[in-house]
């Protein structure tokens, strides 16, 4: 350990030493180098409580080598990301590599040529403890690893942390899967899925680094909160040009400052408003009714209004977008007057064409034709005109689904408009219909059991001529326009083929904790299979009537590790005031805890994703009465009650749930 880090570091200063003076012609490349090799100290930056190595790998044969007799093995330390000597040898391979996949595949039945797989243990960055299988022993029997437990159950103290040394088999195979393809993983909670979309994520920028440095990768959560939960696990593994982002941040085309009801949202949220808007684009072109006369010198060059409106019906044939197809109109108007010019027996070339293009007749055509659209202004008539509205939804929507969604007090302008979520993915839907959004190579979609139809279209349009890792769980969808079926989902994303993937071994939740949580499944997501816990210690599960939540919160922080209250959103003001005043320190929801405070007080609309070693679980029937209906109501309680790692405490006063008896 002490010579891999000393190898680190020479690596580190052997990149901050280079000198770039000679091989820069200009400052713009200078530029471009000092950014290449400050990312690169910075992903060889050592972080004294992570170890360099959490494993190693004895093979009976070098890998790749003829096993003949005699020939001797090849031992590998596998970590978290390469390091080499002074003279290029590998001390660490990286997790990643491929020689690294049998540390998470070989089993005893299939050793894959390894003699001996040795886990370490460690107390912050200091070994101090390992454990060896011997996978090609027959004589050895196949035990538990104790270490492995031992990670998978450590405390939970700050941000989510990586997983690379409690990588199972079945996590393995979807963290590997080929760039190419698309992946869904549904995954009950502490199934680990979103450390595999992030894992997958660091797999894909090792294999295929080159590809998505030029197209771009991005990782989409549900809010802010979760975002900085998650945001320390990519850098932990060296990975450090990953956007993150909402679904909000991505359609951000206007402020969002006013809110929809459920009725509105799920209208708005269908993606028969696509098709709504499709229509009320091309409303706005029209066939010419005057021929394109264009005067060059004496000369006056005219194009008749019936082969105007032949160029514009091709452009409609041909389904390119609105924008690309006004661009090139007046092309098209341009070289039909050159075809003129050469049977009058003049030569004209490719300036004269740009010039007839621009000429006031031909723009005067165009701008009758094919106007310019505002996105925006788009929508905002849309929703503010019932004319409008009725003349591009018929029969698409009904006139309680129109009603549903025009404002009740038209804006005046795109900038006074009181804009909901829902509208900005309109707007973004529209934006796409008339220039098209550019592609990403890779996207790693979490929680996504909650987006509309239109939101996905949003997330899809990110990734057109890219792959996506899609993460969530169908129980744990929480809006009004929650995910029905994983296959739905895939065809608005415009990923049909994407393989379909199912983790039910939980490595999170304490057994006792998930088989109580689980009696809400036959009613909110029949058919799903229940998570089943892997882990041998039991934690603890206590409901206490008439508890209370604040005394719970202390006895709690008595233990080591994390501690999250969370309640129903309409309680927190009042738990906040009697937590303060019992002098109990406390943090919101994706605030970073530190050894002095340990507690968060979490509503339940912002829990989602996140974990704590312990949870005290303030009325759930209050949790279920805070949402618009009871099926939505009981899926935002299942979520609560799986956000325990160690152990769990539900208070109530009032009646539990009858689903939970």
């Amino acid at each position: 350990m002490a010579a891999s880090r000393a190898a680190l570091r020479a690596m580190r200063e052997d990149v901050q030493s280079l000198d770039i003076s000679d091989v820069t012609a200009n400052w713009v490349n200078a530029a471009v180098l000092e950014k290449q090799i400050e990312d690169r100290v910075k992903a060889l930056a050592d972080l004294s409580d992570t170890p360099l190595f959490f494993g190693r790998l004895d093979f009976l044969h070098a890998p790749g080598a003829e096993r003949a007799e005699g020939a001797e093995g090849e031992r590998f330390y596998v970590g978290r990301r390469h390091v080499h000597d002074a003279d290029g040898d590998p001390m660490v391979i990286d997790w990643r590599a491929p020689v690294s996949q049998a540390f998470y595949q070989a089993t005893r039945k299939d050793p894959k040529d390894v003699a001996l797989r040795r886990r370490f243990g460690y107390t912050g960055g200091d070994i101090t403890a390992y454990e060896d299988e011997r996978l090609s022993d027959p004589a050895e029997e196949a035990t538990t690893s104790r270490l492995l437990q031992r990670e998978i159950e450590r405390p939970r103290v700050g941000p989510m942390r990586d997983i690379v040394a409690t990588i199972q088999p079945e996590q393995d195979e979807i963290v590997r899967a080929g760039l190419a393809g698309s992946v869904c993983v549904q995954g009950g909670p502490g199934t680990g899925k979103t450390a595999v979309g992030l894992h997958r994520v660091a797999y894909l920028l090792y294999a295929h680094r080159e590809r998505l440095a030029r197209t771009g990768t991005l990782v989409i959560g549900p809010n802010r909160s979760f975002l900085h939960y998650i945001e320390q696990v990519l850098p932990a593994l060296g990975e450090l040009a990953v956007r993150q982002a909402t679904v909000d941040d991505l359609v951000a085309h206007v402020e969002v400052r006013g809110t929809d009801d459920a009725t509105a949202a799920v209208v708005k949220g269908d993606a028969r408003m696509a098709q709504v808007l499709r229509r009320a684009l091309y409303a706005h072109v029209t066939m010419p009714a005057e021929p394109v006369v264009v005067v060059r010198g004496s000369r006056r060059w005219r194009v008749a209004a019936y082969e105007v409106e032949e160029l514009v019906r091709e452009l409609l044939d041909r389904d390119i977008r609105y924008g690309a197809a006004r661009e090139a109109l007046p092309q098209r108007i341009a070289h039909a007057v050159l075809v003129r010019m050469e049977r009058a027996g003049e030569a004209p070339d490719d300036r004269v064409q740009d010039a007839v293009a621009r000429s006031a007749a031909v723009k005067a055509c165009v701008k009758a034709v094919w106007p310019a659209v505002d996105p925006a202004r788009l929508v905002l008539r849309l929703l503010s005109e019932p004319e409008f509205l009725a003349g591009h939804a018929a029969g698409l929507l009904t006139e309680e689904e129109q009603k549903a969604v025009l404002w009740a007090k038209p804006a005046r302008s795109v900038r006074t408009a009181r804009w909901s979520a829902a509208d900005a993915v309109l707007v973004d839907e529209a934006a796409d219909l008339i220039e098209r959004t550019p592609s990403l190579g890779h996207v790693v979609l979490d929680e996504a059991q909650d987006l509309s139809p239109m939101q996905y279209r949003a997330v899809g349009r990110r990734c057109t001529t890219g792959s996506v890792t899609v993460l969530g769980d169908l129980a744990q969808g929480t809006t009004p326009w929650a995910t029905r079926g994983w296959p739905e989902a895939l065809a608005h994303l415009g990923k049909e083929g994407a393989v379909i993937e199912e983790l039910t071994a939980g490595f999170r939740v304490p057994t006792d904790v998930i088989a109580y949580a689980s009696r809400l499944l036959p009613h909110i997501a029949p058919g799903l299979t229940p998570v089943r816990s892997i882990r041998e210690n039991p934690g603890f599960f206590e409901i206490r009537a008439a508890g209370d939540p604040v005394t719970a919160c202390a006895e709690l922080l008595r233990r080591e590790g994390s501690v999250g209250l969370i309640c129903a959103d309409a309680r927190l003001p009042g738990l906040a005031r009697e937590l303060t005043e019992a002098g109990i320190g406390h943090l919101a929801p994706g605030a970073e805890t530190t050894r002095e405070v340990r507690l968060t007080l979490v509503p339940a609309s912002l829990a989602k994703g996140l974990e704590y070693d312990y949870v005290v679980l303030d009325e759930p029937g209050a949790v279920v009465a805070g949402e618009p209906d009871e099926r939505t109501g009981l899926r935002r309680l299942y979520v609560c009650l799986t956000r325990a790692v160690s152990g769990l405490i539900v208070t109530h006063g009032e009646p539990l749930p009858v689903q939970l008896s």
